[in-house]
């Protein structure tokens, strides 16, 4: 949700999703060609630039969608410290720092491409596109339940905590703990409750296992698109001038 709240938000909200899109792409091929950690980092850095300067995307909110992924690239990086010696012993290393180097930052470098995509372009901006792009439907429909769950599952929660609040439910540890295992055994009647009225709504309204949404229109779409292609190719000239 914070996601999407970022999404709506961003000053690339009207930016058609295509060259958003071409954007991003760009920006993980040419994360995948450079070589030299100094050509990733300044990728890195540029595409981060372009989220939070160009689009505008709140730096804190920007930080706590990347946390979780940082937080498991850093724990990738610590398990590969650990390795056999010449004697066959398992210890911490260095051998591999050069290797650390290089894999964490190739992965920033992605993880900022995809990051600038999903934090400026609503979900059914994207699924729109991702339609043009002939992916199946059934999963298309799968991500918009998954998406719609998840509005379900924070309103049953936020309903739950204030109504088991409003009932002194949280005045000490122990009744704390009493009120999180009954929220707990709750949330799964509830969402199960509220999922098939869910279903129950699709079909009065005809649901025939498409689910369909009002497509947006980009005016400057070519522009932007063009842009972005420009955008693109610098990196790309960053990438491909490192190998050489």
């Amino acid at each position: 949700m914070l996601i999407e709240a970022s999404a709506y938000a961003s000053r690339w909200r009207d930016v058609a999703p295509s060259a958003k899109a071409w954007f991003a792409l760009a920006g993980i091929v040419a994360a995948w060609l450079a070589r030299s950690s100094a050509a990733l980092g300044a990728l890195a850095a540029l595409l981060m630039l372009a989220a939070l300067c160009g689009a505008r995307v709140n730096p804190r909110a920007y930080l706590q969608v990347a946390l979780p992924p940082l937080g498991f690239l850093l724990l990738s990086c610590l398990t590969m410290l650990v390795g056999p010696d010449a004697h066959g012993h398992w210890g911490l290393t260095t051998a591999m720092l050069p290797t650390i180097e290089h894999t964490a930052l190739r992965s920033l470098a992605m993880l900022a491409a995809l990051l600038g995509l999903v934090l400026t372009t609503p979900l059914p901006d994207l699924l729109n596109l991702l339609r043009r792009l002939r992916t199946p439907e059934l999963l298309l429909d799968l991500m918009v339940l998954c998406y719609r769950m998840l509005f379900v599952m924070r309103q049953a929660w936020d309903e739950s905590i204030t109504a088991q609040s409003a009932r002194l439910g949280y005045r000490n540890l122990r009744q704390a703990w009493r009120s999180t295992g009954l929220l707990a055994g709750q949330m799964a009647v509830q969402v199960w409750q509220r999922a098939a009225a869910l279903q129950m709504a699709a079909d009065a309204r005809a649901y025939q296992g498409t689910l369909r949404f009002l497509p947006a229109v980009y005016p400057l779409a070519r522009r932007q698109q063009a842009w972005a292609a420009l955008a693109g190719a610098l990196m790309l000239a960053i990438a491909v001038g490192d190998r050489l």
